[in-house]
């Protein structure tokens, strides 16, 4: 791998993390798969730092000023918290970003069952896979 396409993150005291290797997607574009990029915990290309100010606001705001919350969250795409008694009971989402995270826990979740099924020996050769799919084809036929 080379160095350019290596990605180091910090935490959140300062230590270095283990290299992250990013991901190609169809549309080309680069992006750094990590689970805490997905809630923004994560600073990088793509992730939209939380603002703690403007991102968690009590109940009695949503139920005043529901409509702008929701052109907030949608022109930002950054959750906002909502709190009831000081304490965090709700995260309101745009429907996008709601679909980002979704398609972003199913791929680790494949990648986490790959690497289940690599460490219990269940693998083949990608000459058997293929001459699978051509076996299965021709008996379509």
């Amino acid at each position: 791998m080379s160095q350019d396409s290596q990605v180091s993150k910090i935490d959140s005291r300062g230590g270095k993390r283990q290299d992250l290797t990013p991901f190609i997607l169809p549309t080309q574009k680069k992006i750094h798969l990590d689970i805490r990029s997905i809630f923004g915990i994560v600073c990088g290309p793509g992730v939209v730092k939380m603002k703690i100010t403007k991102d968690i606001k009590p109940v009695t705001y949503l139920k005043s000023r529901a409509a702008d919350l929701l052109n907030q969250i949608n022109e930002t795409h950054r959750p906002v918290i909502i709190t009831q008694n000081g304490e965090p009971r709700a995260v309101l989402q745009d429907p996008e970003s709601y679909e980002n995270m979704r398609n972003a826990i199913g791929l680790l979740k494949l990648i986490s069952q790959g690497e289940s099924d690599v460490r219990n020996g269940r693998v083949k050769s990608q000459e058997k896979v293929f001459k699978d799919i051509e076996n299965s084809l021709k008996e379509k036929l």
